[in-house]
């Protein structure tokens, strides 16, 4: 089938634009920009089942005259849009999906495989090894943390601003012999919020705690997030995870914290917090985010009181708790249920599919 370079560049500006997030949509993309003529449709339609849907790893197969026959069966694309007359040879003798004789008995067909990468996103943080992290650093680098505006103290150029400029409109003024004519007026700048992060790394947490300090190495350059980690101390590794090399900057974080899968203390963790870092600024007007399940040996009544005093410097506090994933699940525990009051969100974040919704609330206005 001819494709010429012009082709192929519309083929990637139109998986720019449309972004195909189903193999549909990568069908029409293709046959959109790359097909020319109707006889080329049949041709188009048994190359992308070939390489798209599983039916046949045509690298296994090229240039080898003793390798099987290729499956040329055709697949659903999704033809009730755009409504496209199918070729004569495709009308006859091909089911739609799901009916009988939709494909024989002994040869399955496969519409679509998830790739690795979209099985290991949906899996459960407690399900993967370390390797298996490993792979989803990409996923995670891709998650954009934006996190809402504020006003800011320095002001920016606006031609409706309310305020003048005084010192611009002066220096303007030279260039009109001394007359003021051009006037330049501003408006409040704004600046994003600081995002603060308090990663629970008690034993009950220890299959999310790597997770979650990977993806906010990965997510740090972009959100320039103030990180912190507890168990029955407060340590801050902002400074550890700012680090480029992924590998050095977890084994710095891991070293930097002597409470490793220990016992849980959240209330007082929360209050070393406050009466270290928040009180002098590093929390007001921020966006908080508590990554733990709950489980605290301390006095809930103590947790209680600092959740308190931290929902009254900080813009918003979203609780991400792994165990709300399961629709069972119920804030029992003390250290949950003294905190959840003062949580303006409580999520799951238990995937990496789940880190969106994580994503999502931190970037709430």
């Amino acid at each position: 089938m001819p494709v010429t370079p012009e082709r192929a560049g519309r083929f990637a500006a139109a998986i720019t634009i449309v972004g195909p997030a189903t193999v549909v949509d990568l069908y029409w993309c293709g046959r959109a920009t790359l097909v020319s003529r109707h006889a080329d449709i049949e041709v188009y339609d048994r190359v992308f089942d070939q390489v798209f849907r599983g039916l046949v790893d045509v690298a296994d197969h090229r240039g080898d005259p003793s390798s099987p026959p290729v499956d040329r069966r055709p697949a659903d694309h999704g033809r009730t849009a755009p409504p496209t007359p199918a070729p004569a040879s495709r009308q006859s003798g091909v089911a739609a999906p799901g009916a009988p004789g939709d494909a024989p008995a002994d040869r399955p067909a496969v519409l679509a495989l998830a790739s690795r990468e979209e099985v290991l996103a949906a899996t459960d943080f407690a399900a993967l090894d370390d390797a298996e992290l490993l792979e989803l650093r990409d996923l995670m680098r891709r998650l954009r943390v934006a996190p809402p505006l504020r006003a800011g103290r320095r002001a920016a150029p606006d031609r409706r601003g309310r305020h003048l400029d005084l010192r611009a409109t002066l220096r303007r003024a030279h260039r009109t012999a001394g007359d003021p004519l051009e006037r330049v007026h501003t408006r409040p700048g704004l600046r994003r919020r600081r995002v603060v992060v308090l990663c629970d790394i008690s034993g009950s947490m220890r299959s999310y705690a790597r997770a979650y300090l990977q993806f906010l190495h990965a997510a740090r350059g972009a959100s320039g997030a103030e990180v912190f980690a507890f168990a029955t101390s407060l340590t801050r590794l902002t400074r550890a995870l700012a680090i480029v090399d992924p590998d050095a900057a977890l084994a710095r974080a891991a070293a930097a914290a002597p409470d490793w899968h220990g016992g849980t203390r959240i209330g007082d963790a929360v209050k070393a917090f406050v009466d270290g870092h928040g009180r002098r600024g590093l929390a007001r007007g921020a966006v908080v985010v508590v990554v733990s399940d709950g489980w605290d040996v301390g006095d809930p009544g103590v947790l209680g009181e600092q959740m308190a005093r931290l929902a009254r410097l900080a813009h918003r506090i979203v609780w991400v708790n792994p165990r709300t994933a399961d629709t069972r699940y119920q804030p029992l525990a003390g250290g949950m249920a003294a905190a959840l009051p003062h949580c303006d969100a409580v999520v799951s974040g238990h995937s990496a599919d789940a880190l969106r919704e994580v994503v999502a609330e931190i970037a709430r206005g």
